[in-house]
């Protein structure tokens, strides 16, 4: 019997409800009821694609294909935005899915659904459990905001004793900053002005510096990992000039241009530039779990589930007044 839902796309025209048609479950196919949605700047970028939007979505389980095995109706679930891979390539058996070939990502692959809606199809193997002490509305924005960071902080092996700087304090920049406190971190946070320090202070940092119109930061000591958190890329002068040698800096910055960073101070100092999207799987299983026992939750604005929330959402997202995480929540 088909299964049809409601989703909402991006268009020239603006945000457009429209409807999705799926035949029976196969394979490892579940069903999911969305319950909640994270807001991503992501999804300003596609907003005028002809695509389901909406990739930080979590729910509860409505029915499972024949080989469905691990979850059944009712679990709560959430995904990112990594749908499928092809399981059998060298980074698949690695632990490496997300660079898989033949991997399925948002806005490359499924463009009929996403978390912008009633209901999603996805297959078991890329969906993740919501841990019992976390609510769906606080686990969206962890399904790519969360992960992104962790997964940051994860390839550039970032230990307890490290100074970990944060650049920016907004959607991805809150999160790390929690994240990297918890780890035991000392979490130094740049920001353009003084007017997020109380709040990054409250999430864990232990110094704040002001950056606009500064041309050479002083700090108190060197910075072992440097997340860049901010909508562009900063000024990679004024932060090589405060980095320990042999310091990572992890740019998650969205950014169509080339990267331009000052070559000398990156090779006497034995710097590193470490690339990055969301974790795979199992670091993101890590990270939910670390997460739900750490209390680690998104500062958010909700919104509704539906066409006009959607559009408020983005909208409130690309003026830069979101604070920090936009969740779109479905009627009970």
């Amino acid at each position: 019997m088909p299964i049809k839902f409601t989703v909402y796309r991006g268009s020239k025209d603006g945000i457009q409800q429209a409807e999705t048609e799926r035949q029976d479950l196969k394979s490892d196919d579940v069903l999911v009821r969305i319950t909640h949605s994270g807001v991503c700047g992501t999804d300003v970028h596609y907003q005028g694609a002809d695509m389901a939007l909406g990739h930080e979505g979590t729910g509860v389980v409505e029915a499972t294909g024949p080989d469905a095995h691990l979850l059944k109706k009712g679990d709560r679930v959430g995904w990112g935005y990594e749908h499928d891979c092809c399981g059998h390539c060298k980074q698949c058996l690695t632990g490496w899915e997300t660079m898989c070939r033949e991997r399925k990502m948002y806005g490359y692959a499924n463009l009929d659904q996403g978390s912008f809606g009633t209901h999603a199809v996805w297959r078991e193997a890329f969906l993740f459990k919501v841990p019992d002490n976390m609510s769906n509305e606080d686990a969206g924005p962890l399904m790519c905001g969360g992960s992104t960071v962790f997964n940051a902080l994860h390839v550039a092996q970032v230990r307890p004793t490290a100074r970990v700087g944060i650049v920016g304090v907004g959607g991805l920049g809150h999160l790390a900053i929690q994240f990297a406190a918890k780890m035991g971190c000392q979490v130094v946070v740049f920001s353009g002005t003084d007017s997020k320090k109380e709040e990054a202070i409250k999430l864990g940092a232990v110094e704040f510096y002001a950056t606009k119109g500064v041309k050479d930061l002083k700090i108190s000591a060197p910075i072992d990992n440097l997340i860049v958190t901010t909508s562009s890329q900063p000024d990679w002068q004024l932060y090589l000039n405060v980095m320990a040698p042999n310091g990572v800096i992890s740019p998650l910055s969205v950014d169509a241009n080339d990267l331009k960073i000052p070559y000398m101070p990156l090779l006497v100092n034995g710097l590193r530039v470490q690339g990055g999207i969301v974790s795979s799987r199992q670091v993101h299983r890590d990270m939910l779990e670390f997460a739900a026992f750490h209390g680690i939750k998104p500062i958010k604005m909700t919104f509704p589930l539906t066409r006009d929330g959607v559009k408020q959402s983005l909208q409130t997202l690309e003026e830069g007044k979101m604070r920090y995480r936009g969740v779109l929540v479905a009627d009970a």
